[in-house]
């Protein structure tokens, strides 16, 4: 009897563990925001702020969308600041010279995936090292991006890309009082809908791991972690509500994280990701492509990057020659700041959306706290250390390391 209670206790506690790892950046997240505050008063919870918190740092979490999955299979891609500053410019002039808004969507992503294709032809085909291609492409798409702007920032003829970034959903509007103080409905609504997702989803996911005999949080936590996810994003869904209403990148970034969340958590070549990044050689011997994955990886992160340059051209309405600098940094910062791994084979989306949450509040913090831009640089290189230490911690004391 006693031997059965320290087997139930030591399986609670290594699931505790794992979800614990799973949900720190929440917890740090929330630490950090109510730090700020403190520190602002207040002001860093207001609505307006919420708002551009996510309009701000979209085009990031985009491109952390593509970076982490060329994390997970052991890469790095330095390029991508340069591909969207290139993709982007490109944009404005396909837009500008008379194509519609949606011809100008379509054909940007498609140039990204170009860029993706070209990239990963080396890296995956040719064996040569993603570092050196990549930081090749980072030259290259530069320099093309001086070319096709001839270093002269280029602004689209209409509002249509500034809508895009900086826009709003807001129908489904009242009036409270008729005293100009208007709450949007559609943010709580479509929160609604997504927390009844969550849920069935995550209920189907358990009665299959009851089926399949693997193990399960005991009911009470599992219904404090449904409670717990649904309460945050309900929390910024009012938020959203008191201003202006549900932010259009928002909208997109949503819908990209939806696909990417699926991709790698319910398709075969999600697992395959996983298999090549976690030990390529034995994915091969067990007869996956690990060329192919790779490959398709670099297309992905191709075309994420021209979707991420017409978000920021829209937030900065102009295409700028200098757009995208140290994009890259921000990207794979978020990636480890949301646990993914440096030797590969681990990382989830969510986490990567969340560490670069975690860049943007504290760049958002200090900036409201009048905190220099050359302070801001020494805190999130502190707290990227700090990231990759705690992985390299934990997988030592985990015996994976």
């Amino acid at each position: 009897m006693i031997n059965k209670n320290e087997s139930a206790l030591g399986n609670f506690l290594e699931l505790a563990r794992s979800n614990m790892r799973k949900y720190t950046m929440f917890i740090i997240l929330g630490i950090i925001m109510a730090i700020f505050a403190f520190g602002t008063s207040g002001v860093n919870l207001n609505p307006r702020n919420f708002t551009f918190i996510f309009v701000q740092n979209s085009y990031i979490l985009i491109l952390a969308t593509g970076m982490v999955l060329v994390i997970i299979i052991g890469n790095i891609d330095l390029s991508v600041g340069s591909v969207t500053a290139f993709t982007g410019a490109v944009s404005v002039i396909l837009y500008n010279a008379g194509c519609n808004f949606f011809t100008t969507i379509v054909l940007t992503i498609l140039l990204g995936l170009l860029v993706g294709v070209y990239q990963g032809y080396w890296i995956a085909f040719v064996k040569i090292p993603a570092f050196i291609v990549t930081l090749s492409g980072y030259l290259m798409f530069r320099g093309l991006t001086y070319l096709v702007t001839n270093v002269t920032p280029i602004t689209p003829r209409t509002d249509v890309f500034k809508n895009t970034a900086s826009g709003t959903v807001n129908f489904l509007s009242m009036d409270l009082g008729g005293g100009g103080d208007v709450i949007h409905l559609l943010p709580v609504l479509l929160g609604i809908v997504i927390v009844l997702f969550i849920i069935f989803f995550s209920i189907n996911d358990r009665r299959t791991k009851i089926k399949n005999g693997f193990k399960i949080l005991p009911i009470g936590y599992f219904l404090l972690k449904q409670v717990f996810i649904s309460g945050i994003l309900l929390l910024l869904c009012v938020q959203f509500t008191r201003y202006r209403g549900l932010p259009n990148v928002f909208v997109i970034l949503g819908i990209t994280v939806l696909v990417f969340t699926f991709l790698t958590k319910n398709t075969v070549f999600g697992r395959y990701i996983y298999a090549v990044g976690g030990n390529a050689r034995s994915a091969k011997l067990s007869g996956i492509n690990s060329e192919k994955v790779v490959f398709l990886v670099h297309v992905i992160m191709g075309g994420l990057c021209g979707l991420s340059g017409i978000v920021f051209t829209g937030y900065m309405n102009s295409a700028l020659p200098d757009a995208g600098i140290l994009f890259e940094m921000d990207a794979i910062g978020a990636c480890f700041i949301g646990g993914a791994s440096a030797s590969g084979g681990i990382g989830t989306i969510i986490g990567a959306i969340m560490g670069g949450l975690v860049m943007g509040v504290i760049n958002n913090g200090l900036s409201l706290m009048n905190v220099g831009a050359n302070w801001q640089y020494i805190v999130k290189a502190s707290v990227l250390l700090l990231a990759v230490w705690y992985d390299v911690y934990s997988r030592r004391k985990s015996g994976l390391g």
